[in-house]
This record gives C-alpha cells, structure tokens and sequence, in this order.
C-alpha cells in the first residue's frame, strides 16, 4: 500500500465567521492510499481550536509511513486500532488516514461504502446550510442567494434573537442555532423559548464545552432540544453527555475517523440520544464519507463544500438537501 499526502488552501465564497473566529481560506489534508490498482481518500482540516495544522498532520503521519505502508490486509476496524496508538494525540490525522483506508477497502470489494455497511439509505435525513456570523443583511443575502429546506444559523452574539427573528421574516425554512459556547444557562433557557416560537428545530452547544452543572440545568429546563458538539469530541463523551444533551453532534475529524464515528452512533442510539453529524468547512473528500453515515443519523450538517469557491474533487452532490451518490465504489470521491 502507498501512502501520498496533498496539501491544499481551500479558498472560501465568503468570509466565514462563528463566535471565535473568522476564516477566508481553510488549509486542508488530503490523504490518499493506493493499493492492488484501487486508491481511497481521506481529509482532514487544520484547526486552531484543536491547535492542530497541515505541517503538524504531514509530519505525524510521515513518521508512521512504513508502517502504513505495510499494511493492507486488516478491516478497516483492525487497521483503526493498529494506528490509534501512534495518532492518539492528533486524531485529524488519524481521521484522514482511517477515511482514506475505509474507501479503499469498499472500493477493493467493489461495493460504495454504505453497502459495505450494509446500510439502507431509502430514509436519509436532509443537510443543513449553514449561515455564518455576518450583518442580517448578509445573513439574508447569502439565505437568497442558495435557496434551503433547513438553514443552520451561527450565533454567539449580542443580538441572537433579533438576528434570527429577521431571518424568519426572508423565509419559511426550519432553523437550526448554534451558539458555539457563546451563551450562558438563563440565557439558553430564555432564548429558547422565543426561538421555538420562530421555528427553530434544536440549539447546538450553547454553553461552554467543560460546563456539565449548566448543561445539566439547561436539560432540565428547555423547550428545544439541545445538542452537544464541543463537548462531545471522542467515544467516551457519548455517556457524559446522556441526561445532559438531547442529542449529540458527532465530527469525524475530532473523534478520529468513520471507524470510531460508527461507534459513537450506535452507543448514542442505545442511550436514545439524537445523532448527528457534522463536517468542517471542507472538500467534497470528507463529504462524501460523512454521506455514507446519513442512514445511521436524525440530523445532518455536510454542507462544508458547498461554502468553497473552488472544490478538490467531485462525490456526492447536494440539491436542496438531498445527498445523491456517485458511481463509484467507495466514498464515491474522485481529485480534480
């Protein structure tokens, strides 16, 4: 098996802003496994938050490259646990490589990767398009602009409520918030009420990651459901946030790869948890692998190509909301 890394500068359509930061341009992994004439991809993104960058994931994985490369043979299970050792501290990198070794084992039994899985996707649940922090004017503009079943609105700031009130006034679409970690306990409770009577589905991780006391308070008192993303990063997170989360946002790069995602989901089923997942701002290479989980999810956020000036490759397609797969075997990606 041989092991290629690409870099890339994924420029942005607009300037992308959530409550911690703005980005124009998202730096980018690809990782690409070549074996018995198949190649699999896999992606993962640079992120501040979780201090890690391209250099950073080229570097770890350079380290382990001989023993990538000899391996091949393994589940896509096996060969998760064999690399977990040695990537535990950077889990973007060992999400990348197990996305990259997934696809080539589907594509290796000629089989696209949910059927693989043995997964039925007559149910898929619709995609969000998110709307980044911007002036309601942009906010609305961008709404205009792509024309969505479900909008998932970024917030954070001092104006939240009225921010979405005017949003509701441009369309019907349901709404989904997401707050970041930018609110406090009374507040997510108080802004809850007046966001379901504007029609929105859930709020997503309004608190700060590592505040279990409010988390806890904030379930017991809501009328929408809350989500967890920041604090639900890894496997053992799933069982924290059962009776503090209604449900939980589960990103393949954070957890480490499809592998342990799969997990994840079927621990959050049996707690009956919600199940979501969500995507970075990235290329068509990790969306398509998020696609390929839609029959396993109540909620899914995989718009991440759809904000890109320019993508890196082609794989599913999204028109308003619906996921449609490629021919190909595997995740379905092919680089431009």
């Amino acid at each position: 098996m041989k092991l290629q890394l690409k870099a890339y500068d994924l420029k942005l359509k607009h300037t992308f802003t959530i409550s911690r930061v703005s980005i124009d341009v998202q730096p980018s992994l690809i990782v690409v496994l070549t074996g018995d004439g198949f190649t699999g991809y896999g992606a993962a993104t640079a992120n501040p938050y979780y201090n890690i960058t391209v250099p950073i994931m080229i570097a770890n994985l350079n380290k382990i490259k001989l023993l990538i490369e000899s391996s091949g043979t393994e589940t896509p299970e096996e060969f998760w646990i064999k690399m977990h050792p040695y990537l535990k501290e950077d889990l973007f990198s060992l999400c990348a490589l197990d996305m990259a070794y997934t696809d080539l084992y589907a594509r290796k039994r000629k089989q696209k990767l949910y059927e693989y899985w043995n997964y039925s996707i007559k149910d898929n649940p619709l995609t969000n398009y998110t709307i980044g922090i911007a002036s309601v004017e942009k906010m609305v503009k961008k709404m205009k602009e792509l024309p969505w079943p479900i909008y998932k609105i970024k917030l954070g700031t001092k104006e939240d409520i009225e921010i979405i009130t005017e949003l509701r006034k441009h369309t019907k679409a349901v709404f989904r918030v997401d707050a970041n970690c930018g609110w406090g306990i009374e507040e997510t409770i108080n802004n809850a009420v007046i966001l379901k009577e504007l029609g929105v589905e859930f709020i997503e991780q309004p608190l700060k990651a590592d505040n279990w006391i409010g988390h806890k308070e904030v379930f017991k008192h809501t009328v929408l459901p809350i989500i967890a993303d920041e604090s639900c990063i890894t496997e053992e997170d799933i069982t924290k946030c059962h009776n503090h989360f209604h449900g939980v946002n589960i990103k393949l790069m954070k957890c480490g790869g499809l592998t342990p995602a799969r997990r994840m989901l079927e621990e959050a089923k049996k707690l009956g948890l919600k199940t979501m997942v969500g995507c970075m701002t990235e290329s068509t290479v990790g969306i398509s692998a998020i696609a390929h989980l839609l029959p396993q999810l109540d909620y899914v956020d995989m718009d991440g190509a759809l904000l890109l000036e320019e993508d890196i490759a082609t794989g599913v397609t999204l028109n308003y909301g619906k996921v449609s797969y490629a021919d190909h075997d595997g995740t379905g990606v092919v680089l431009l």
